[in-house]
């Protein structure tokens, strides 16, 4: 009897040491949290994948890429994913999964080929692992690393370490067949899923293949400009087939299968048709060049025309400013108001300072939008319709002040209230402004030269053009030189017009590029080169209607700001000719 019960007690003893051990192991399984766990899965089918690219077996190697998400992702990533955390979220990550299936399609034997997998197969694996960790903080379970595989085994250290890239690198399709390719993956994805009945799978993949790719690389828009809009509406015409043929309720594999081809088909002939074209272009565009370099080299020093051309831009602008400024030195030391010079010539300083720093701002704002593809569009066709604006202020201002009458009166206007007023800020601040103005115009023009190459000519012609410029002021404020004001004014007030017109051009073409509108109304017989495109002008109603209508006006007010400087002119000299005749 004792011998039972002692049976018994051991018994059950060791049936109490197995269920702790089962609870031991139950807690260390929900510390480390499902999400873990399938982010671990996913790696290991990723780091089998790349193991088998390198063998050159290329259908494992994507079959193994499907099954992490086939098996992992869209079963349990998928839904949490896109409920919370976001959608377009998912469908990056969808996206990358396809990206990764193209590159292991390559020859491994390809260094190049290699590294590309690599790195975009980490930057999966980051992405995976982000997303689990971010459920895992709200499911309340612990924060997890990236794990790598070898054989088929855990280990810790990366094996493919040599092959690694920089992974917060954005990709960039090098042609728009390359584009079209990656959106067939993606469609191939949508194949598989449709073959096993996951509809919700299907129509992601979809809408990834089209928004995610076709949208967001600029495909489509590149085939409205450059084929016509039958050419998109073909493509988008077999998107929304494929999509029926999904949400039908019969299941028709070959029907789906053939909305696919279709896709590709279409989409493909148009990338193909684009990239053909834009060979061509780049061809003809390096071959006159080539052709143009050569003449120079026969005839004259690029170095040399650099310069120059840096040199008369510093020169254009520089004079704009000391006519501003020599007159109010002028008025200030006629007056008997030589104590505020001060405050001219640190207003002046000032307007240079700006005129650095507006260089700097422009080129780490042109940096942060590189690559941005039509957001870049936008943001220049904004700039350019601003510019206008301003050009149209700007131009009738100067016109208005091209009689030496009216621009003397305005000078003294603006210096004696300043000196009336006490006001030291009030002189600076024109002197700033008018240092300042011309500054931004340099900066703007020189960007593009410096980008060109020959940088130290545009730096000579910068520094040649202000020696001259200090020669010009000493000329007109200590010997009393005058310039034409009214023939100056008058010419750089049409030429400013003159660009007003071909910006707003410029401007609205941008932004149709930038899909903010369709330009679908072209004109025939307009000749399309980069000739008569220098001043704006392209064959669509959407940009030459207002081009018109800003021209009839620009000539109105031309007319108008011209005819009162005359009258004020005249009524100046008639009201006080001694005054008048001094000036002059």
């Amino acid at each position: 009897m004792q011998r039972k019960w002692a049976r018994a007690w051991a018994l059950l003893f060791a049936l109490a040491m197995v269920l702790t051990a089962v609870g031991a192991g139950a807690e260390s399984a929900s510390e480390a949290g499902r999400w873990e766990q399938e982010a671990d899965e996913i790696d290991r089918y990723l780091d089998t994948a790349f193991a088998l690219f390198l063998e050159g077996k290329n259908d494992e190697a994507v079959n193994s890429v499907g099954g992490g998400y086939f098996k992992v992702y869209d079963i349990a990533f998928e839904m949490n994913v896109m409920n919370r955390i976001s959608g377009p979220r998912k469908n990056k990550t969808e996206l990358q999964f396809s990206t990764c299936k193209g590159l292991l399609r390559a020859d491994s034997a390809s260094e190049d080929a290699r590294l590309e997998a690599r790195t975009e197969i980490d930057k999966l694996k980051s992405m995976i692992r982000e997303d689990a960790n971010k459920l895992s903080a709200l499911d309340g379970w612990r924060q997890s690393e990236i794990s790598y595989w070898e054989n088929g085994e855990r280990v810790s250290y990366d094996p493919y370490a040599q092959y690694g890239g920089d992974t917060s690198a954005v990709k960039k399709y090098a042609t728009w067949a390359e584009a079209a390719a990656a959106m067939n993956e993606v469609l191939e994805t949508a194949a598989e899923a449709y073959k096993t009945f996951d509809s919700g799978s299907v129509s992601d993949n979809l809408n990834t293949a089209y928004y995610e790719v076709f949208e967001e690389s600029g495909l489509s828009h590149r085939i409205y400009t450059e084929l016509g809009i039958e050419e998109r509406e073909a493509v988008e015409a077999a998107f929304d087939k494929a999509r029926d043929v999904a949400a039908g309720e019969s299941h028709k594999n070959r029907l789906f299968s053939t909305a696919l081809s279709g896709i590709k088909k279409a989409a493909g002939s148009a990338a193909a048709s684009i990239d053909a074209r834009e060979a061509e272009a780049k061809a003809a565009e390096a071959a006159a060049r080539q052709a143009e370099a050569d003449a120079e080299a026969a005839q004259s020093n690029p170095g040399l025309v650099t310069f120059l051309a840096s040199f008369g831009i510093i020169v254009r602008e520089g004079l704009e400013a000391i006519l501003v400024i020599a007159a109010i030195i002028a008025y200030l030391t006629k007056s008997g108001n030589g104590g505020s010079l001060r405050n001219v010539y640190i207003g002046a300083v000032a307007g240079i300072i700006a005129s650095f720093a507006a260089a700097a701002v422009l080129y780490f704002v042109k940096q942060a939008v590189v690559g941005a593809g039509q957001s870049q569009e936008v943001i220049e066709g904004i700039t350019a319709l601003i510019a206008v604006c301003v050009l149209f202020y700007v131009s009738n201002w100067m016109i208005s002040k091209a009689e030496a009458a009216t621009w003397s009166r305005y000078i003294d206007n603006k210096v004696q209230s300043s000196v009336e007023r006490g006001s030291s800020f009030a002189l600076a601040f024109t002197a700033f402004l008018s240092v300042f103005r011309e500054g931004a115009e340099v900066v703007l023009f020189y960007q593009p030269m410096l980008s060109e190459g020959n940088p130290g000519m545009v730096w000579a012609g910068f520094g040649a053009g202000c020696v001259l410029l200090v020669f010009v002021y000493l000329a007109i404020t200590k010997l009393s030189i005058k310039l034409p004001i009214k023939v100056f004014f008058t010419a750089t007030s049409i030429l400013m017009a003159v660009m007003c017109v071909a910006f707003l051009g410029s401007g609205i073409k941008e932004l149709a590029e930038g899909g903010v509108f369709d330009a679908t109304l072209r004109v025939p017989g307009i000749p399309e080169n980069d000739v008569i495109q220098i001043f704006g002008i392209y064959p669509f109603l959407e940009t030459l209607v207002p081009q018109l209508i800003l021209s009839i006006i620009l000539l109105i007010t031309f007319l108008v700001a011209h005819y009162r400087g005359r009258i004020a002119a005249v009524r100046q000299e008639y009201e006080h000719p001694k005054a008048a005749a001094a000036k002059a």
